[in-house]
Protein backbone atom coordinates (compact mmCIF):
# COMPACT_ATOMS: atom_id res chain seq x y z
CA UNK A 1 0.00 0.00 0.00
CA UNK A 2 1.44 3.36 -1.00
CA UNK A 3 1.59 6.41 1.24
CA UNK A 4 -1.42 8.65 0.62
CA UNK A 5 0.68 11.70 1.58
CA UNK A 6 3.33 10.84 -1.02
CA UNK A 7 0.70 10.31 -3.71
CA UNK A 8 -0.99 13.62 -2.94
CA UNK A 9 2.39 15.40 -2.89
CA UNK A 10 3.05 14.25 -6.46
CA UNK A 11 -0.35 15.44 -7.67
CA UNK A 12 -0.80 18.59 -5.61
CA UNK A 13 2.59 19.80 -4.35
CA UNK A 14 6.03 18.30 -5.03
CA UNK A 15 7.74 14.97 -4.45
CA UNK A 16 11.48 14.26 -4.21
CA UNK A 17 12.74 10.93 -5.55
CA UNK A 18 16.31 9.66 -5.28
CA UNK A 19 17.04 8.26 -8.75
CA UNK A 20 20.64 7.25 -8.17
CA UNK A 21 19.87 3.58 -9.01
CA UNK A 22 19.49 4.80 -12.60
CA UNK A 23 22.57 4.70 -14.85
CA UNK A 24 24.33 7.76 -16.27
CA UNK A 25 26.79 7.91 -19.17
CA UNK A 26 28.78 10.95 -20.34
CA UNK A 27 29.99 11.13 -23.95
CA UNK A 28 32.60 13.57 -25.19
CA UNK A 29 34.39 13.97 -28.52
CA UNK A 30 33.55 15.50 -31.87
CA UNK A 31 31.80 12.37 -33.17
CA UNK A 32 29.52 11.82 -30.17
CA UNK A 33 26.37 13.00 -31.93
CA UNK A 34 27.03 11.48 -35.34
CA UNK A 35 27.94 8.14 -33.81
CA UNK A 36 24.74 7.98 -31.74
CA UNK A 37 22.79 9.05 -34.84
CA UNK A 38 23.58 5.72 -36.48
CA UNK A 39 22.94 3.77 -33.31
CA UNK A 40 19.73 5.08 -31.72
CA UNK A 41 16.14 5.35 -32.98
CA UNK A 42 15.67 9.11 -32.56
CA UNK A 43 17.27 12.08 -34.35
CA UNK A 44 20.34 12.81 -32.23
CA UNK A 45 22.01 14.93 -34.95
CA UNK A 46 19.14 17.42 -34.73
CA UNK A 47 19.89 18.20 -31.07
CA UNK A 48 21.63 21.44 -30.18
CA UNK A 49 22.87 22.53 -26.75
CA UNK A 50 20.00 22.52 -24.28
CA UNK A 51 17.91 19.98 -26.20
CA UNK A 52 17.25 16.32 -25.58
CA UNK A 53 15.09 13.40 -26.63
CA UNK A 54 13.83 9.97 -25.68
CA UNK A 55 15.35 7.12 -27.72
CA UNK A 56 15.96 3.39 -27.83
CA UNK A 57 18.85 1.12 -28.74
CA UNK A 58 17.74 -1.88 -30.81
CA UNK A 59 19.20 -5.12 -32.05
CA UNK A 60 19.41 -5.76 -35.79
CA UNK A 61 16.12 -7.65 -35.37
CA UNK A 62 14.42 -4.50 -34.00
CA UNK A 63 14.27 -5.74 -30.40
CA UNK A 64 14.97 -3.30 -27.60
CA UNK A 65 18.23 -3.41 -25.67
CA UNK A 66 17.37 -0.31 -23.65
CA UNK A 67 15.47 2.92 -23.70
CA UNK A 68 17.13 6.16 -22.57
CA UNK A 69 17.06 9.94 -22.45
CA UNK A 70 19.76 11.72 -24.48
CA UNK A 71 20.68 15.26 -23.38
CA UNK A 72 22.99 17.44 -25.48
CA UNK A 73 24.77 19.71 -23.01
CA UNK A 74 26.88 21.60 -25.55
CA UNK A 75 30.29 20.13 -24.82
CA UNK A 76 29.13 16.60 -23.99
CA UNK A 77 26.11 14.30 -24.13
CA UNK A 78 24.49 12.92 -21.00
CA UNK A 79 22.54 9.68 -21.28
CA UNK A 80 20.41 8.49 -18.38
CA UNK A 81 18.89 5.03 -18.55
CA UNK A 82 17.94 1.98 -16.54
CA UNK A 83 20.87 1.11 -14.31
CA UNK A 84 20.92 -2.55 -15.32
CA UNK A 85 21.47 -1.64 -18.99
CA UNK A 86 24.11 1.08 -18.60
CA UNK A 87 27.15 -1.18 -18.94
CA UNK A 88 25.88 -3.01 -22.02
CA UNK A 89 24.84 0.25 -23.74
CA UNK A 90 28.26 1.77 -23.04
CA UNK A 91 29.81 -1.25 -24.75
CA UNK A 92 28.03 -0.41 -28.00
CA UNK A 93 29.63 3.03 -28.22
CA UNK A 94 33.12 2.88 -29.69
CA UNK A 95 34.71 5.38 -32.02
CA UNK A 96 38.10 7.01 -32.38
CA UNK A 97 36.65 10.39 -31.46
CA UNK A 98 34.06 9.42 -28.85
CA UNK A 99 34.92 8.83 -25.21
CA UNK A 100 32.33 7.18 -22.98
CA UNK A 101 32.50 7.50 -19.21
CA UNK A 102 30.20 5.76 -16.77
CA UNK A 103 29.29 8.63 -14.45
CA UNK A 104 26.78 6.67 -12.36
CA UNK A 105 28.91 6.71 -9.22
CA UNK A 106 29.96 10.37 -9.17
CA UNK A 107 26.86 12.03 -10.67
CA UNK A 108 23.66 11.81 -8.64
CA UNK A 109 20.17 12.12 -10.11
CA UNK A 110 17.28 13.60 -8.15
CA UNK A 111 13.72 13.69 -9.43
CA UNK A 112 11.51 16.60 -8.35
CA UNK A 113 7.93 16.16 -9.60
CA UNK A 114 4.62 17.90 -9.12
CA UNK A 115 2.96 21.31 -9.65
CA UNK A 116 5.27 23.02 -7.14
CA UNK A 117 8.50 21.50 -8.52
CA UNK A 118 9.42 24.50 -10.67
CA UNK A 119 8.92 27.06 -7.92
CA UNK A 120 10.93 25.00 -5.43
CA UNK A 121 13.88 24.60 -7.79
CA UNK A 122 13.70 28.24 -8.86
CA UNK A 123 14.12 29.27 -5.23
CA UNK A 124 17.31 27.21 -4.90
CA UNK A 125 19.05 27.35 -8.28
CA UNK A 126 20.45 30.26 -10.24
CA UNK A 127 20.10 31.92 -12.63
CA UNK A 128 16.51 30.78 -12.94
CA UNK A 129 12.85 31.57 -12.33
CA UNK A 130 9.62 29.69 -11.91
CA UNK A 131 8.39 30.81 -15.36
CA UNK A 132 11.66 29.88 -17.05
CA UNK A 133 11.58 26.37 -15.67
CA UNK A 134 7.88 25.89 -16.37
CA UNK A 135 8.40 26.83 -20.02
CA UNK A 136 11.14 24.27 -20.62
CA UNK A 137 10.17 21.64 -23.20
CA UNK A 138 10.12 17.99 -22.15
CA UNK A 139 13.67 16.50 -22.26
CA UNK A 140 15.29 19.93 -22.68
CA UNK A 141 18.08 20.85 -20.26
CA UNK A 142 19.60 23.91 -18.66
CA UNK A 143 22.88 24.42 -16.77
CA UNK A 144 22.27 26.06 -13.39
CA UNK A 145 24.05 26.38 -10.06
CA UNK A 146 23.27 25.43 -6.50
CA UNK A 147 25.47 27.92 -4.73
CA UNK A 148 28.90 27.24 -6.22
CA UNK A 149 27.94 23.76 -7.43
CA UNK A 150 27.02 23.26 -11.12
CA UNK A 151 23.84 21.28 -11.76
CA UNK A 152 22.05 20.16 -14.92
CA UNK A 153 18.26 20.40 -14.85
CA UNK A 154 16.24 18.36 -17.36
CA UNK A 155 12.49 18.76 -17.88
CA UNK A 156 10.88 15.39 -17.29
CA UNK A 157 7.56 13.56 -17.25
CA UNK A 158 8.98 10.08 -16.72
CA UNK A 159 6.35 9.20 -14.14
CA UNK A 160 3.38 10.92 -15.75
CA UNK A 161 3.75 13.96 -13.48
CA UNK A 162 5.52 17.04 -14.84
CA UNK A 163 8.79 17.78 -13.09
CA UNK A 164 12.55 17.75 -13.40
CA UNK A 165 15.62 15.54 -13.24
CA UNK A 166 18.44 17.29 -11.40
CA UNK A 167 21.98 15.99 -12.00
CA UNK A 168 24.52 17.03 -9.40
CA UNK A 169 27.81 15.81 -7.98
CA UNK A 170 27.24 12.91 -5.60
CA UNK A 171 29.22 14.83 -2.98
CA UNK A 172 26.65 17.66 -3.05
CA UNK A 173 23.50 15.58 -3.55
CA UNK A 174 22.71 15.32 0.16
CA UNK A 175 22.87 19.07 0.69
CA UNK A 176 20.70 19.76 -2.35
CA UNK A 177 18.17 17.14 -1.26
CA UNK A 178 17.94 18.73 2.19
CA UNK A 179 17.34 22.14 0.59
CA UNK A 180 14.60 20.76 -1.69
CA UNK A 181 12.86 19.21 1.33
CA UNK A 182 13.17 22.42 3.31
CA UNK A 183 11.60 24.31 0.40
CA UNK A 184 8.49 22.13 0.54
CA UNK A 185 9.05 18.85 -1.32
CA UNK A 186 8.19 15.53 0.30
CA UNK A 187 10.30 12.41 -0.06
CA UNK A 188 8.53 9.84 -2.24
CA UNK A 189 9.36 6.21 -2.87
CA UNK A 190 9.57 4.18 -6.06
CA UNK A 191 6.21 2.63 -5.14
CA UNK A 192 4.53 6.07 -5.12
CA UNK A 193 5.80 7.11 -8.55
CA UNK A 194 4.92 3.67 -9.87
CA UNK A 195 1.27 4.57 -9.33
CA UNK A 196 1.45 7.86 -11.25
CA UNK A 197 3.49 6.17 -14.00
CA UNK A 198 0.89 3.49 -14.59
CA UNK A 199 -2.00 5.97 -14.28
CA UNK A 200 -0.36 7.90 -17.14
CA UNK A 201 0.26 4.76 -19.21
CA UNK A 202 4.05 5.19 -19.32
CA UNK A 203 5.79 1.85 -20.00
CA UNK A 204 8.97 1.02 -18.12
CA UNK A 205 11.85 -0.97 -19.57
CA UNK A 206 12.35 -4.18 -17.64
CA UNK A 207 8.67 -4.43 -16.70
CA UNK A 208 6.41 -3.57 -19.64
CA UNK A 209 9.01 -3.88 -22.39
CA UNK A 210 12.25 -5.83 -22.58
CA UNK A 211 14.72 -7.45 -24.96
CA UNK A 212 11.87 -9.31 -26.67
CA UNK A 213 9.90 -6.13 -27.44
CA UNK A 214 9.97 -3.94 -30.53
CA UNK A 215 9.08 -0.26 -29.85
CA UNK A 216 5.85 -0.50 -31.86
CA UNK A 217 4.54 -3.16 -29.48
CA UNK A 218 5.15 -0.90 -26.48
CA UNK A 219 3.52 2.11 -28.14
CA UNK A 220 6.55 4.38 -27.68
CA UNK A 221 7.16 5.10 -31.37
CA UNK A 222 5.78 8.65 -31.25
CA UNK A 223 8.33 9.59 -28.58
CA UNK A 224 11.27 7.36 -29.44
CA UNK A 225 11.45 7.01 -33.21
CA UNK A 226 12.33 9.55 -35.90
CA UNK A 227 10.88 8.74 -39.32
CA UNK A 228 13.00 11.33 -41.15
CA UNK A 229 16.54 10.45 -40.04
CA UNK A 230 18.98 8.14 -41.78
CA UNK A 231 19.76 4.55 -40.96
CA UNK A 232 20.09 3.17 -37.45
CA UNK A 233 20.45 -0.33 -36.04
CA UNK A 234 17.13 -2.20 -36.34
CA UNK A 235 15.52 0.37 -38.64
CA UNK A 236 14.79 -2.15 -41.40
CA UNK A 237 12.47 -4.14 -39.15
CA UNK A 238 10.64 -1.05 -37.91
CA UNK A 239 10.10 0.26 -41.46
CA UNK A 240 8.92 -3.14 -42.65
CA UNK A 241 6.26 -3.33 -39.94
CA UNK A 242 5.14 0.23 -40.60
CA UNK A 243 4.95 0.06 -44.37
CA UNK A 244 4.32 -3.56 -45.27
CA UNK A 245 2.38 -4.41 -42.14
CA UNK A 246 0.70 -1.00 -41.82
CA UNK A 247 1.87 -0.79 -38.23
CA UNK A 248 0.10 -3.97 -37.13
CA UNK A 249 1.91 -6.05 -34.51
CA UNK A 250 1.07 -9.45 -33.03
CA UNK A 251 0.88 -8.03 -29.51
CA UNK A 252 0.48 -4.55 -28.07
CA UNK A 253 0.79 -2.97 -24.66
CA UNK A 254 -2.55 -1.52 -23.50
CA UNK A 255 -4.07 -0.14 -20.32
CA UNK A 256 -6.73 -1.90 -18.24
CA UNK A 257 -8.94 -0.49 -15.51
CA UNK A 258 -10.75 -2.89 -13.21
CA UNK A 259 -10.41 -5.94 -11.01
CA UNK A 260 -10.86 -9.67 -11.37
CA UNK A 261 -13.30 -11.83 -9.43
CA UNK A 262 -10.73 -12.49 -6.72
CA UNK A 263 -9.54 -8.91 -6.13
CA UNK A 264 -7.21 -6.47 -7.83
CA UNK A 265 -5.19 -7.11 -10.97
CA UNK A 266 -1.58 -8.11 -10.30
CA UNK A 267 1.65 -8.26 -12.28
CA UNK A 268 2.18 -11.63 -13.92
CA UNK A 269 -1.54 -12.44 -14.02
CA UNK A 270 -2.63 -14.33 -17.13
CA UNK A 271 -5.40 -12.92 -19.29
CA UNK A 272 -7.54 -15.55 -20.97
CA UNK A 273 -10.47 -15.56 -23.36
CA UNK A 274 -12.37 -18.78 -24.02
CA UNK A 275 -9.66 -20.61 -22.10
CA UNK A 276 -6.95 -19.32 -24.41
CA UNK A 277 -4.07 -17.16 -23.22
CA UNK A 278 -4.29 -13.74 -24.90
CA UNK A 279 -1.95 -11.73 -22.69
CA UNK A 280 -0.62 -11.00 -19.24
CA UNK A 281 -0.36 -8.11 -16.79
CA UNK A 282 3.09 -6.44 -16.87
CA UNK A 283 2.52 -3.68 -14.30
CA UNK A 284 -0.33 -3.19 -11.84
CA UNK A 285 -1.22 -0.77 -9.05
CA UNK A 286 -4.24 0.41 -7.11
CA UNK A 287 -5.02 3.99 -8.18
CA UNK A 288 -6.51 6.20 -5.47
CA UNK A 289 -7.88 8.72 -7.98
CA UNK A 290 -9.22 6.21 -10.50
CA UNK A 291 -10.36 3.88 -7.70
Amino acid sequence: MISHDQYEALHDRAGLLDRRPRGRLLLTGADRGSYLQGLLTNDIAALSAGQGCYAALLTAQGRMLSDMRVSELGDRILIDLRGATAESVAGFIFSEDVEVRDATADLAQLGVYGPKAASILASLLSPSSNERLEQMAIDSNEPLRFGDTPVTVVRSDDYGVAGFEVFVSTLKAGRLSDAVRAAGAKDVTADAVEVTRIEAGRPEFGADMDEHTIPLEAGIESRAISYTKGCYVGQEVIIRVLHRGHGRVARRLVGLLGADAHGTLARGMRIEAERKLIGSITSAVVSPRLR
